[in-house]
């Protein structure tokens, strides 16, 4: 078993001494295949954010999405031995495992939740009367939660990660130009969701920043 995240992440690196071994990313993930330590903490400090933000926006669940990001460094620890540099960046082979482990586990959870979701009240809120009655920041969750996960993602790697829209679109396996459309079409969802609302943060995203989890 690896240690668990929270004891690999933020620990200090040996100082290196002449060049970096490890600044070659198929240098880097032999080094992890092999479980050194270095090479472990590295990719983890490089990644976290980035794997956490990912299964958010997949999963809609905070706790689960730390369980998923455990996960998926444990996927990348069985399968580093695989990853061809020549095809992309690890960062972005990384992202691509997040975004496919948490696919299962919500298609898993849908599918035992299939026979067991009981049928709305006739009491209860539609979804846009409870959009309505929240405060602001909780609004723009629930906005960007509604979106489509494509949208969501594209949103949470370009935005909120501040990867590149090459990177973003490596990673999400689309071309760039696919990426830039789903930008777009979630921009104008939230627009349109939050209905003139959270101004700031529509034009933080129109200007590629953003800061909503």
């Amino acid at each position: 078993m690896r240690p668990a995240l929270r004891l690999i992440r933020g620990a200090k690196p040996e100082a290196p001494g002449g060049t970096d071994p490890l600044a070659d990313e198929s240098a880097l993930a032999r080094a992890i295949a092999r479980g050194e330590p270095e090479a472990v903490r590295r990719i983890v400090d490089e990644t976290l954010p980035m794997v956490l933000g990912l299964s958010r926006r997949v999963l809609g669940d905070s706790a689960e999405a730390e369980d998923a990001a455990q996960e998926t460094f444990e996927r990348v620890w069985r399968n580093a031995h695989r990853f061809d540099g020549s095809r992309g960046r690890l960062r972005s082979w990384i992202g691509r495992i997040a975004i496919n482990h948490c696919r299962d586990r919500l298609r898993r959870r849908r599918e035992i939740a299939t026979d067991s979701v009981p049928d709305r009240a006739d009491g209860a809120a539609p979804a846009d009367a409870r959009l309505a009655a929240m405060d602001g920041a909780a609004r723009v969750r629930a906005a960007i939660a509604a979106l489509p996960e494509r949208q969501r993602l594209a949103l949470e790697l370009c935005h909120f990660q501040e990867r590149s829209n090459i990177e973003a679109a490596e990673i999400m396996e689309v071309s760039v130009d696919a990426l830039e459309s789903l930008l777009a079409r979630a921009r104008r969802g939230l627009k349109a969701a939050l209905a003139g609302e959270a101004g700031g943060l529509i034009a933080d995203l129109e200007a590629g920043r953003g800061d909503a989890e």
